[in-house]
């Protein structure tokens, strides 16, 4: 059984619902039959995979942002899901830089109205808290940054982001530690996915798909920069693993995890976007040029210890770098060009990573 199935016939709420993480995420709770709610305050891109995959008429769905507490707080009230997975945020790193205000409200903010909501509701319910992988103190070692490693950041994002974790530490200590709470929490930390349906701003891989479909360019900021690229279904089935685990094991209440891809997948920027371009057909003259001028800091290394994931959760990804590449090259073909029902195409390929999981023996498929 998938996660246990521990989500047929549950409340799940999803702050975020409308982007690209939460489109996925929701269109896999509704495959494994869970009733899906969504709080998010707009549709963030155009195109947009919440509106693509006419998720709005599959979900419950509230129009509200996160930062106005009276209107979270009186949706949980009302709703009482058993599992929340908290992912609304300002996720972009140049719009933090541009607009520091929105991003810390949002972030940091934002988060502490979700876990108010839940103290003022104290019903019984699961929630995992998503923050970022940029919410350690990068000092771009190669060894990966591990769960207990300094909170820091050198951005407004990452600084946002590491706000956000001491409040999530602070609401446990002060209140969900204590046994007259019904509130589980964890954190789950993960960065830089890719995958068919991301159009959000300065994604380097949206930024691709965008300009190779109409025969244009793209334009490189850090071409050299190292990430740890990872499908997005894979923090996605980390996070969904966690919760099921923490809905049982009380043991991991308040604990964060790090869910990164395998070792060998940290690939330049220009090493992704060249093997990207092999599946629509390119001249490498045709791909990329260097856009030099970067006016914010962003870090050129940056690697996750999921090691903790691995030996408490059972957790562990499930692709390969080529996996990575095909799955998500393949959604934006179809997209772009067969015109194909891409809600079908999204969980076929959700269905493709769960018969992976099963034949690699993968824990959370038992």
């Amino acid at each position: 059984m998938i996660f246990n199935n521990i989500y047929k016939n549950r409340k799940v709420l999803i702050t975020g619902n409308t982007g690209f993480k939460g489109s996925w995420l929701s269109t896999w709770l509704l495959k494994l039959g869970a009733n899906v709610i969504g709080i998010s305050k707009d549709v963030p891109t155009n195109p947009s995979m919440f509106e693509i995959l006419k998720l709005k008429k599959k979900i419950k769905y509230y129009k509200s942002d996160i930062r106005e507490l009276s209107k979270i707080s009186k949706i949980i009230k009302k709703e009482k899901p058993q599992f929340i997975f908290h992912l609304a945020a300002q996720p972009i790193v140049s719009i933090s830089h541009n607009n520091p205000i929105e991003t810390i409200s949002s972030n940091a903010l934002g988060t502490a109205n979700v876990l108010e909501s839940l103290k003022l509701s104290n019903h019984k319910c699961t929630a995992v808290i998503i923050t970022s992988d940029k919410v350690y103190d990068n000092i771009e070692q190669h060894r990966g940054y591990k769960e207990d490693d300094s909170i820091g950041g050198k951005d407004i994002y990452s600084g946002s982001k590491g706000a956000a974790e001491l409040i999530i530490k602070s609401y446990y200590h002060s209140f969900f530690k204590s046994k007259t709470f019904k509130i589980s929490i964890a954190i789950a930390r993960a960065g830089n996915v890719i995958g068919g349906g991301d159009w959000a701003k300065d994604r380097i891989v949206s930024d691709c798909m965008k300009n190779w479909s109409n025969n244009k360019i793209v334009e490189l900021r850090s071409p050299k920069a190292t990430r740890p690229w990872q499908h997005v279904l894979e923090p996605l089935s980390g996070y969904l693993n966690l919760a099921s685990k923490l809905y049982k094991d009380k043991s991991l209440h308040g604990e964060a995890f790090n869910f990164g891809p395998k070792l060998k997948q940290n690939q330049t920027v220009e090493e992704l976007i060249k093997d990207l371009s092999k599946h629509w057909n390119l001249e490498d003259k045709n791909i990329y040029k260097i856009k030099n001028s970067l006016s914010f800091h962003e870090a050129k290394l940056l690697k996750l210890n999921s090691n903790k994931a691995f030996s408490t959760l059972k957790w562990k990804p499930n692709l390969d770098y080529k996996d990575n590449i095909r799955l998500t090259s393949e959604w934006y073909f179809d997209f772009y060009k067969t015109k194909k029902d891409m809600f079908d195409k999204t969980q076929e390929q959700i269905l493709e990573y769960e018969n992976l999981a099963k034949k690699n023996k993968l824990k959370w498929m038992e």
